[in-house]
Protein backbone atom coordinates (compact mmCIF):
# COMPACT_ATOMS: atom_id res chain seq x y z
CA UNK A 1 0.00 0.00 0.00
CA UNK A 2 3.06 1.96 -1.09
CA UNK A 3 1.71 4.53 -3.23
CA UNK A 4 -1.46 5.28 -0.78
CA UNK A 5 0.37 5.05 2.43
CA UNK A 6 0.34 8.88 3.19
CA UNK A 7 -3.52 9.00 3.38
CA UNK A 8 -3.80 5.37 4.97
CA UNK A 9 -1.99 6.89 8.02
CA UNK A 10 -4.72 10.06 7.74
CA UNK A 11 -6.91 7.41 8.24
CA UNK A 12 -5.50 5.15 11.06
CA UNK A 13 -4.94 8.39 12.76
CA UNK A 14 -8.41 9.40 12.70
CA UNK A 15 -10.02 6.19 14.03
CA UNK A 16 -7.50 6.65 16.94
CA UNK A 17 -8.87 10.16 17.84
CA UNK A 18 -12.22 9.00 17.54
CA UNK A 19 -11.34 6.16 19.99
CA UNK A 20 -9.40 8.94 22.57
CA UNK A 21 -12.67 10.90 22.12
CA UNK A 22 -15.54 8.33 22.84
CA UNK A 23 -13.04 7.65 25.84
CA UNK A 24 -13.95 11.23 27.21
CA UNK A 25 -17.63 10.92 26.57
CA UNK A 26 -17.83 7.36 27.98
CA UNK A 27 -15.84 8.80 31.57
CA UNK A 28 -17.91 11.86 31.55
CA UNK A 29 -19.95 12.12 35.23
CA UNK A 30 -20.00 10.43 37.36
CA UNK A 31 -16.82 9.22 36.84
CA UNK A 32 -15.18 12.69 36.07
CA UNK A 33 -17.56 15.00 37.59
CA UNK A 34 -16.62 18.01 35.85
CA UNK A 35 -16.91 16.54 31.88
CA UNK A 36 -20.47 16.35 30.76
CA UNK A 37 -23.53 15.84 28.23
CA UNK A 38 -25.41 18.60 29.42
CA UNK A 39 -24.52 21.13 32.94
CA UNK A 40 -26.87 22.60 34.33
CA UNK A 41 -25.80 25.73 36.49
CA UNK A 42 -28.58 26.53 38.93
CA UNK A 43 -29.21 29.36 40.84
CA UNK A 44 -26.48 31.26 42.54
CA UNK A 45 -28.05 33.89 43.92
CA UNK A 46 -28.36 32.44 47.42
CA UNK A 47 -24.91 31.19 47.65
CA UNK A 48 -21.98 32.87 48.24
CA UNK A 49 -19.97 34.70 45.37
CA UNK A 50 -16.89 31.76 45.55
CA UNK A 51 -19.46 29.25 44.79
CA UNK A 52 -20.85 27.74 41.61
CA UNK A 53 -23.53 24.95 41.67
CA UNK A 54 -24.21 22.94 39.06
CA UNK A 55 -25.80 19.65 38.02
CA UNK A 56 -23.82 17.70 35.20
CA UNK A 57 -25.15 14.96 32.95
CA UNK A 58 -23.00 12.33 31.81
CA UNK A 59 -22.92 8.85 30.46
CA UNK A 60 -23.53 6.75 33.19
CA UNK A 61 -24.84 9.00 35.81
CA UNK A 62 -24.74 12.37 36.63
CA UNK A 63 -23.57 14.61 39.51
CA UNK A 64 -24.52 17.53 41.46
CA UNK A 65 -21.61 19.84 42.09
CA UNK A 66 -21.07 22.67 44.91
CA UNK A 67 -24.42 22.27 46.33
CA UNK A 68 -23.62 21.58 49.78
CA UNK A 69 -22.28 23.57 52.36
CA UNK A 70 -19.10 21.22 52.74
CA UNK A 71 -18.32 22.06 48.99
CA UNK A 72 -17.96 18.21 48.48
CA UNK A 73 -20.23 16.79 45.23
CA UNK A 74 -22.66 14.25 45.20
CA UNK A 75 -22.56 12.07 42.34
CA UNK A 76 -24.76 8.65 41.68
CA UNK A 77 -23.20 5.31 40.94
CA UNK A 78 -22.40 4.12 37.26
CA UNK A 79 -25.21 2.95 35.83
CA UNK A 80 -27.33 2.13 32.33
CA UNK A 81 -29.90 4.08 32.56
CA UNK A 82 -30.97 6.91 35.28
CA UNK A 83 -33.69 9.61 35.58
CA UNK A 84 -32.47 13.10 34.83
CA UNK A 85 -36.28 14.52 35.08
CA UNK A 86 -36.28 13.62 38.16
CA UNK A 87 -32.79 15.22 39.35
CA UNK A 88 -33.45 18.46 37.56
CA UNK A 89 -36.99 18.85 39.86
CA UNK A 90 -35.29 18.26 42.45
CA UNK A 91 -32.65 21.16 41.88
CA UNK A 92 -34.24 23.30 39.23
CA UNK A 93 -36.87 25.66 40.92
CA UNK A 94 -40.64 25.98 38.64
CA UNK A 95 -39.73 23.51 36.14
CA UNK A 96 -42.12 21.83 34.83
CA UNK A 97 -42.42 18.35 32.68
CA UNK A 98 -45.16 16.21 31.43
CA UNK A 99 -45.19 12.32 32.06
CA UNK A 100 -44.28 12.16 28.25
CA UNK A 101 -40.84 14.15 28.88
CA UNK A 102 -40.02 12.00 31.76
CA UNK A 103 -40.67 8.51 30.07
CA UNK A 104 -38.91 9.39 27.01
CA UNK A 105 -35.64 10.93 28.48
CA UNK A 106 -35.69 7.94 31.33
CA UNK A 107 -35.68 5.70 28.57
CA UNK A 108 -33.28 7.22 26.14
CA UNK A 109 -30.37 7.12 28.86
CA UNK A 110 -30.67 3.63 28.11
CA UNK A 111 -29.65 4.44 24.63
CA UNK A 112 -26.34 5.87 25.84
CA UNK A 113 -24.65 2.07 26.27
CA UNK A 114 -23.84 2.23 22.68
CA UNK A 115 -21.25 4.84 23.39
CA UNK A 116 -18.47 1.86 24.77
CA UNK A 117 -19.75 0.19 22.41
CA UNK A 118 -19.11 2.48 19.34
CA UNK A 119 -15.48 3.06 21.48
CA UNK A 120 -15.02 -0.60 21.75
CA UNK A 121 -15.84 -0.72 17.83
CA UNK A 122 -13.51 2.64 16.63
CA UNK A 123 -10.62 0.48 18.62
CA UNK A 124 -10.79 -2.60 16.56
CA UNK A 125 -11.17 -0.29 13.64
CA UNK A 126 -7.90 1.30 14.24
CA UNK A 127 -6.02 -2.11 15.09
CA UNK A 128 -7.27 -3.71 11.36
CA UNK A 129 -5.64 -0.22 9.96
CA UNK A 130 -2.47 -0.72 11.44
CA UNK A 131 -2.40 -4.13 9.10
CA UNK A 132 -2.23 -1.88 6.10
CA UNK A 133 -3.39 -4.88 3.94
CA UNK A 134 -5.71 -4.48 0.82
CA UNK A 135 -8.00 -7.18 3.41
CA UNK A 136 -6.99 -5.41 6.78
CA UNK A 137 -8.36 -2.11 4.98
CA UNK A 138 -11.59 -3.40 3.88
CA UNK A 139 -12.64 -4.86 7.23
CA UNK A 140 -11.29 -1.66 8.85
CA UNK A 141 -13.42 0.43 6.44
CA UNK A 142 -16.31 -1.69 7.38
CA UNK A 143 -15.38 -2.07 10.93
CA UNK A 144 -15.08 2.33 10.79
CA UNK A 145 -18.84 2.57 8.56
CA UNK A 146 -20.21 0.39 11.45
CA UNK A 147 -18.69 2.94 14.12
CA UNK A 148 -20.31 5.95 12.73
CA UNK A 149 -23.59 4.51 12.25
CA UNK A 150 -23.73 3.58 16.14
CA UNK A 151 -22.18 7.23 16.90
CA UNK A 152 -24.82 8.61 15.03
CA UNK A 153 -27.69 6.81 17.03
CA UNK A 154 -26.12 7.33 19.84
CA UNK A 155 -25.82 10.97 19.07
CA UNK A 156 -29.99 11.37 17.92
CA UNK A 157 -30.93 9.62 21.27
CA UNK A 158 -28.63 11.94 23.08
CA UNK A 159 -29.55 15.31 21.13
CA UNK A 160 -33.28 14.62 21.64
CA UNK A 161 -33.26 13.68 24.97
CA UNK A 162 -31.51 16.49 26.46
CA UNK A 163 -32.40 19.03 24.28
CA UNK A 164 -36.28 18.15 26.09
CA UNK A 165 -34.71 19.34 29.74
CA UNK A 166 -32.09 21.70 28.43
CA UNK A 167 -35.36 23.52 26.65
CA UNK A 168 -37.28 23.46 29.77
CA UNK A 169 -34.80 25.00 32.24
CA UNK A 170 -33.61 27.88 29.99
CA UNK A 171 -37.46 28.46 29.01
CA UNK A 172 -38.15 28.89 33.07
CA UNK A 173 -36.40 32.01 33.32
CA UNK A 174 -35.53 30.74 37.04
CA UNK A 175 -32.14 31.90 37.22
CA UNK A 176 -30.78 28.43 36.52
CA UNK A 177 -29.39 27.82 32.63
CA UNK A 178 -28.70 24.32 30.94
CA UNK A 179 -25.86 24.04 28.54
CA UNK A 180 -24.44 21.29 26.25
CA UNK A 181 -21.33 19.41 27.83
CA UNK A 182 -17.42 18.49 26.19
CA UNK A 183 -18.48 14.80 25.67
CA UNK A 184 -21.62 15.90 23.44
CA UNK A 185 -19.54 17.86 21.30
CA UNK A 186 -16.40 15.05 21.36
CA UNK A 187 -18.48 12.94 20.15
CA UNK A 188 -20.28 14.75 17.33
CA UNK A 189 -16.17 15.00 16.69
CA UNK A 190 -15.59 11.67 16.85
CA UNK A 191 -18.58 10.63 14.20
CA UNK A 192 -16.92 12.59 12.05
CA UNK A 193 -13.40 11.57 12.27
CA UNK A 194 -15.08 7.94 11.96
CA UNK A 195 -17.16 8.92 8.72
CA UNK A 196 -13.76 10.23 7.28
CA UNK A 197 -11.48 7.41 8.10
CA UNK A 198 -14.14 5.01 6.42
CA UNK A 199 -13.88 7.59 3.44
CA UNK A 200 -9.94 7.68 3.19
CA UNK A 201 -9.34 3.75 4.18
CA UNK A 202 -11.35 2.15 2.04
CA UNK A 203 -10.10 4.20 -1.05
CA UNK A 204 -7.10 3.86 0.15
CA UNK A 205 -7.96 -0.35 -0.31
CA UNK A 206 -9.16 0.12 -3.77
CA UNK A 207 -6.19 2.42 -4.72
CA UNK A 208 -3.85 -0.39 -3.64
CA UNK A 209 -5.86 -3.07 -5.96
CA UNK A 210 -5.94 -1.15 -8.74
CA UNK A 211 -2.34 -0.70 -8.19
CA UNK A 212 -1.28 -4.41 -7.48
CA UNK A 213 -3.11 -5.38 -10.36
CA UNK A 214 -1.49 -2.48 -13.03
CA UNK A 215 2.35 -3.95 -11.73
CA UNK A 216 1.08 -7.83 -12.54
CA UNK A 217 0.10 -6.98 -15.72
CA UNK A 218 3.00 -5.06 -16.27
CA UNK A 219 4.83 -7.98 -15.55
CA UNK A 220 3.27 -10.10 -17.79
CA UNK A 221 4.00 -7.37 -20.25
CA UNK A 222 7.42 -7.70 -20.43
CA UNK A 223 9.34 -9.87 -23.08
CA UNK A 224 11.31 -12.02 -23.14
CA UNK A 225 15.01 -11.94 -23.26
CA UNK A 226 14.60 -8.62 -20.92
CA UNK A 227 14.80 -10.70 -17.52
CA UNK A 228 12.24 -11.12 -14.67
CA UNK A 229 11.61 -7.47 -13.56
CA UNK A 230 12.36 -6.27 -10.05
CA UNK A 231 9.75 -6.99 -7.72
CA UNK A 232 9.15 -4.27 -5.27
CA UNK A 233 9.31 -5.15 -1.61
CA UNK A 234 5.88 -4.51 -0.05
CA UNK A 235 6.76 -2.42 2.85
CA UNK A 236 4.19 -2.20 5.88
CA UNK A 237 3.09 1.35 4.83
Amino acid sequence: MRQTGFFHHIGTFLLLAATVLLIITDISAPVVNNISMLRVDLDDRGTSIDRHPSVTFGTFGYCVRDTMASGQDFCSRSQVGYDPIAIVEENVRNVDFSDYAADTTRGLTHVMILHPIATGLAFIAFLLALGAGVVGSLLASLCSLLTFIVILVALICDFVMFSIVRSEINSANNGSRAEWGAATWTTLVAAICSLIATVVVFFTCCSARIHGRRDRRMAKDVPEGYGTPVRRRRRWW
